[in-house]
Parts: structure tokens; sequence; C-alpha cells
């Protein structure tokens, strides 16, 4: 009688078609999920911001202008310039504090941009100005 010889070999035949019927199911149910809504939630009332900090509005058009003191009127800033602006007012004061103020319609991309262009003009101090309790949503 002739001795079997062992095999070191893994049959995976049986892996791939146990992988190929779970791919199918997830396939299958994958359409079926439902996607839920999310619900950003609202700010609580904040105090006044610093008068002393610079404000850069940007309008639902993606405008910019440039709030330099409390009360002072907007002063529209070309989108290729507001790096060299706002690194200009570092210039002047590197302590200096900036709030993004963009219109609650804008497309959250340009509102990253500004936070972009800001970092990279050097700013280190800037917040997103919000607006108090749930009203427009």
């Amino acid at each position: 009688m002739r001795q079997r010889r062992l095999m070191n070999q893994i049959n995976v035949v049986p892996y791939i078609d146990v992988m190929l019927v779970l791919l199918v199911i997830f396939m299958v149910t994958a359409p079926m999920v439902q996607t839920g809504n999310i619900n950003v939630p609202s700010a609580a009332p904040v105090a006044a911001p610093l008068s002393e900090a610079v404000v850069i509005q940007v309008d639902d058009k993606g405008a910019y202008s440039i709030i330099r003191t409390a009360g002072a009127k907007p002063e529209d800033v070309p989108a290729v310039r507001l790096q060299t602006t706002l690194a200009d007012l570092l210039a002047q004061n590197p302590e200096q504090t900036f709030l993004v103020a963009a219109h609650r319609s804008l497309n959250y991309q340009q509102v990253i941009d500004v936070l972009e262009t800001a970092r990279i003009a050097g700013v280190q101090k800037i917040s997103l100005q919000t607006q108090s309790g749930t009203s427009g949503r």
C-alpha cells in the first residue's frame, strides 16, 4: 500500500465562495439603509465679540469685507488681496484677533477657504461668529 503525501496547501475556494455571498448580501442591503438627518446644534448665547477683533465678513455671494474697528464701515477686499490684507493687519499687531462672519446660506467650503487663507497669512487667533438661539432653522 502506498502512503499518501500530506498536502501543504490551503484550499481557498470555499473561502472565496463565502466572501462572494457576503459581498452580494452587502450590495443588496446597502441601498436599503436609510440615511438620517443631522441636526446641527445651535450655540448658546455668547458674550458680545471683542471690540478690538477684526471682523472678516463673507456675504451670500462670497464677497469679502473687513471691519477693522467696532462701529466702522466695512471695506470691501478682493479675494486675491485677502491674504495680504490679513498679513498687513498682523504686522501692525501680532496679537490681533479675528472673527469670521459668514452668511448662513454660504457654502461651507467658502468658510473653510477663508480660514485657510487666514492660516496662511499667519493668523493665530480666529473664531467663527455665531448667532445665538435657534432662529432661522
